[in-house]
């Protein structure tokens, strides 16, 4: 209790010192905390999106590639079409386990016939499928009914509408996937039998016709076996399917990949700047401070007090400013960057996935201790030296 009258009476006589470390602080923990959600965010975004694509190579359309993985990422819509003989050519390779097609197609922007404005779908074949299968055996008995439709984190129905209509179809939403932080939050997911008679009812509900080639796929996912190598099936299959190319899961949003990687390294050179520049100011503030406070200290050591209890009190001091800031910059940088994610998602130009709340706080509580090791670590070479000093000498000076 001696102790803690002690530090906050330190703290409370010296105010603006204290200020100057808290604010520090802040700022240290509101940096780190916020470089390690975008960047965390971003990283963990593309991998949640390639787990939920669950395929180690998909192949599209030649040309489509970029609008594919566009489409997967941020939810922007996409047609491209390629011949469903494709799968049998694409089943026969050498080191193909499985082939499943999909279809992609959009609700209309603005349309009065559908319950959003605009709409990623995507239509899955259940007896080849692979990737979403696990997911509704889990949750759903019996998978997905004619009319049946599972969504993204982000699709839900709309008020006092007991479904939703996609080209004045009704569609019913039975289950929401986890959030991934991509485009697939925003996406719908039904049947080849449902896409199917969508478009063949579209004529007479809906203002505008949705066409399916017939014959036709969107894109094709593969799954090789596990001795198989994924480039040489890749090549394998550019070989053999004409107007075709198949990108390996390891490859997929490179250009993601490489602007995360530049805003990674920017990032940890800022935040080291800003490191040396916290601990250099915490330094000349503590050193200040200990030096205005030789006779106390001196006060302090003639009646009793041992080298060691100069040193925590001091510590104590510190460490009571870097919780506090570190805390408040933890929290107020956790809450600001969840309040601009969107914001954040656009400016990146990529997917951005906002941790749960168990771990923003696992982040926060992490930071929080950087912060303090950061404070204490500057402020205890000034703490010892005042610490050792001759108690008559410091009553003199």
């Amino acid at each position: 209790m001696n102790l803690v009258r002690l530090t906050w009476s330190n703290i409370a006589g010296s105010r603006f010192r204290s200020w100057v470390v808290f604010f520090c602080a802040i700022i240290l923990a509101g940096f780190a905390i916020s470089a390690t959600l975008v960047i965390g965010g971003a990283r963990k975004s593309l991998q949640l999106a390639l787990e939920r694509l669950g395929a180690d190579i998909i192949v599209v359309p030649t040309g489509s590639e970029e609008r594919v993985q566009d489409a997967l990422l941020m939810g922007r819509p996409v047609r491209v079409w390629m011949p469903r003989s494709n799968l049998d050519v694409i089943g026969s390779i050498p080191g193909v386990s499985a082939v499943s097609p999909q279809l992609y197609l959009a609700t209309l922007r603005g349309a009065t016939c559908c319950s959003v404005p605009e709409m990623f779908l995507i239509a899955y074949e259940p007896e080849t499928d692979f990737t979403l299968r696990p997911w509704l055996e889990e949750h759903l008995d019996g998978g997905l009914s004619l009319g049946q439709a599972v969504g993204g984190a982000f699709v839900y129905l709309p008020a006092d509408q007991e479904n939703i209509l996609i080209y004045g179809y009704p569609v019913d939403l039975v289950g929401t996937l986890d959030a991934t932080g991509t485009g697939l939050d925003q996406s719908m997911f039904f049947t080849f039998e449902t896409a199917r008679e969508i478009a063949r009812l579209s004529p007479m509900q809906a203002v505008q016709v949705l066409v399916i080639p017939q014959d036709s796929v969107s894109s094709a996912l593969v799954r090789i076996e596990s001795t198989a190598d994924s480039e040489q099936v890749a090549a394998e299959i550019a070989a053999s399917v004409p107007n075709v190319t198949p990108m390996e899961s390891a490859s997929l949003f490179k250009s993601q990949r490489a602007q995360i990687l530049m805003l990674s390294r920017s990032i940890v050179v800022l935040l080291g700047i800003v490191w040396l520049m916290a601990i250099a100011l915490i330094a000349v503030v503590f050193s200040i401070a200990a030096n205005e406070r030789r006779r106390q200290i001196g006060v302090m050591r003639a009646l009793g007090a041992t080298r060691r209890d100069v040193l925590v009190s001091l510590m104590a001091e510190g460490a009571a400013l870097a919780s506090a800031g570190g805390f408040t910059g933890g929290a107020v940088a956790a809450f600001g960057v969840f309040l601009f994610r969107n914001l954040i998602t656009e400016l990146m130009g990529g997917p951005f996935f906002f941790p749960s709340i168990p771990g923003v706080l696992l982040r926060v509580i992490e930071v929080l201790g950087i912060t303090l090791v950061t404070v204490l670590a500057a402020a205890f070479v000034p703490a010892l030296r005042i610490s050792l000093t001759d108690p008559a000498i410091a009553m003199r000076e």
